[in-house]
């Protein structure tokens, strides 16, 4: 097992204080982690899953993932006990009366399935609501392992477990953050708790990092989808919602799950600069605002650049967008690029981009040398 030294921001140890009534996050310990600007890699909507855990007495192991913050209610209890909204496993005992304690090696254990496949940037353990029952230590391991296996499989001693966070002391109630400096492409996780307890939420962070072979495959597909490799570089504004949105899978569910400014007051305009996956030949665009209706934007443009020093080229002029509309636009010739800007007018927001292409043969040797060296 190869063991590797995260950087450990703003660490938190120790019990919070017990729950003294009122907003429950209101003595929550967190910091601002600079890798948060990734992608999270392990995002139900990715298609990522917690598919095996030793134990989920108190609480589910499904829990980890849930996008929404961890709630809690001091009156939700259950035949077990104190229901919470995280992972929790039962208090592990020693084994007789004379060493009633657990031993240093005693942990539970979590398999967790990417969504994307990727490098990792950061990992966010969050043990928000749990002060007093909170692991002691957590670890996490990583490994690259090809198709869909099983638990048993991913158990199986020919499997490789790289150790991107060491065991490293924790605090509840607290989001702990580790940066992680690991060039290598993942596709599971093994989260482990010393000795016993409960975190709340998990948060990976990184880039994805596609299989070369599947988009020669598909062909035509969407070289900017967050699930293919594409990324947001930056944004003019995040007031409401994070600009990932709209590249996530799928349609927008609610007007949240899209991307949407603050109200300007000058005669600007707002914008999102994307990478590709690599450099790609664009044939056909999607500008969705579903749910967005009294603030989709009101009209955007699209640019591409080849290459980091390219000049930008328009290849969608300024057009009206209708609210809750999902527009569509074929171009009367490819255009290559490496680079995407959307501009909306004058604020707002959007719900999806799509870019429809294909790799050129520069892009694809790129990106499959990546993928080699990412030992994909």
């Amino acid at each position: 097992m190869t063991a590797q030294h995260p950087s450990v921001l703003s660490r938190f140890t120790g019990d919070a204080n017990p729950y003294g009534g009122g907003d429950p996050y209101a003595d929550y310990r967190t910091a601002d982690f600079p890798f948060t600007q990734y992608a999270n890699l392990a995002d139900r909507q990715l298609g990522g899953g917690v598919i095996a855990a030793n134990d989920e007495f108190f609480a589910q192991r499904e829990n980890l993932l849930v996008p929404e913050a961890a709630e809690f209610d001091p009156e939700h209890f259950g035949h077990k006990g104190k229901i919470m909204d995280g992972w929790e496993t039962r208090r592990r005992r020693g084994a007789s009366a004379a060493h009633p304690w657990p031993t240093s090696d005693d942990h539970d254990w979590a398999l967790v399935r990417l969504g994307a496949p990727g490098v990792i940037r950061g990992i966010v353990v969050d043990t928000a609501h749990f002060r007093g029952n909170y692991p002691q230590a957590v670890s996490v391991e990583g490994a690259s392992v090809p198709g869909s296996p099983s638990p048993e499989e991913l158990l199986a001693d020919d499997v490789k477990w790289t150790t991107l966070v060491p065991r490293t002391a924790v605090g509840g109630h607290a989001a702990n953050g580790f940066a992680v400096s690991v060039e290598q492409r993942f596709t599971h996780l093994r989260v482990n708790q010393h000795p016993d307890g409960g975190i709340a939420r998990l948060r990976v962070y990184g880039e994805v990092v596609p299989d070369p072979k599947w988009l020669s495959v598909l062909g035509t597909f969407d070289v900017v989808a967050l699930e293919n490799g594409g990324q947001v570089e930056d944004a003019s504004n995040l007031f409401y919602s994070p600009a990932t949105n709209t590249i996530q899978p799928g349609r927008s569910r609610k007007m949240d799950d899209g991307w949407e400014t603050r109200r300007r007051r000058d005669n600007g305009n707002d914008w999102i600069r994307y990478q590709l996956v690599a450099q790609s030949e664009i044939r056909a665009i999607e500008i969705d605002t579903a749910y967005l209706k009294g603030n989709s934007a009101g009209w955007a443009s699209v640019a591409v650049k080849d290459g980091d020093d390219g000049d930008w080229t328009e290849i969608l002029p300024r057009t009206r967008l209708q609210p809750d509309t999902n527009h569509r636009f074929t171009l009367p010739e490819p255009t290559v690029a490496t680079h995407a800007r959307v501009d909306i007018f004058p604020d707002g927001g959007i719900s999806r981009l799509r870019l429809f292409g294909s790799l050129t043969q520069d892009g694809a040797s790129r990106l499959a040398a990546r993928h080699q060296e990412l030992g994909g």
